[in-house]
């Protein structure tokens, strides 16, 4: 008797972490890609996404494409952009922009850890806000460097780790939470450190804080990197 009650509460134990785990997935695939859209839609936001994909050209790679929110901002000169993204509700939500597009925008890859492509595939890259939720963003950046053609640049505007230590401490405090309900969110990764990690030369970047919003969550790092 002792033993079926014991199996018995092994069971419950199970339903209940496969509830728990079900409901993580529910809300990274389902509810989470929608508070992104919003999110990273503002009007503050648009005057940045202006400025790094400024000098866009060719054959791009966009890593971390989201639902789409740079899409209005390609210069003419760009020719076709390979959208890496790995939820299939954020690339939903981007097509009405994809539609209104004079650039063509192919869905190309789920993981920025591992790109589908060739050596020296591109001209040039774009990341936005996306390197704080990659699980490994040397091995994500250096998979940028290898189908970058060589000179061929990376624009990039990331938040990370504050210039400001008394922030840093903020951010060190609050990261556990931001993970947790931000889909993975890092708030103390050293963005030109992991550049230069994985082989490109910053060429030129602005470091600072967006207007409007909490400091741990906003030290940005807006600029262009050269695959040497």
């Amino acid at each position: 008797m002792v033993a079926t009650v014991h199996c018995g509460r092994k069971r419950k134990r199970k339903r209940k972490r496969k509830r728990k785990g079900d409901a993580v997935g529910v809300y990274a695939e389902r509810v989470l890609p929608r508070i992104m859209n919003v999110a990273c839609g503002t009007k503050q936001s648009r005057p940045l996404r202006e400025r790094v994909c400024a000098g866009l050209h060719g054959e791009v790679v966009e890593i971390g494409f989201g639902s789409g929110h740079n899409v209005p901002f390609y210069p003419d000169r760009v020719q076709r952009v390979a959208a890496i993204e790995p939820s299939e509700l954020s690339w939903k939500l981007a097509q009405d922009r994809v539609s209104a597009s004079p650039v063509v925008v192919e869905q190309a890859g789920l993981d920025g850890q591992s790109l589908p492509f060739p050596d020296d595939s591109f001209d040039a890259a774009l990341s936005t806000w996306t390197l704080c939720t990659i699980p490994d963003p040397v091995l994500a950046l250096t998979e940028v460097h290898r189908v970058l053609r060589p000179g061929g640049t990376l624009h990039f505007i990331e938040h990370g780790l504050a210039p400001d230590e008394h922030v840093q401490r903020w951010q060190r405090r609050l990261e556990p939470l931001n993970k947790r309900v931000a889909g993975g969110c890092h708030l103390t990764r050293p963005i030109l450190d992991l550049l230069e990690a994985a082989g490109f030369s910053v060429e030129q970047v602005d470091v600072f804080y967006e207007a409007g919003a909490p400091k741990p969550m906003a030290a940005d790092s807006l600029g262009v990197a050269v695959a040497s």
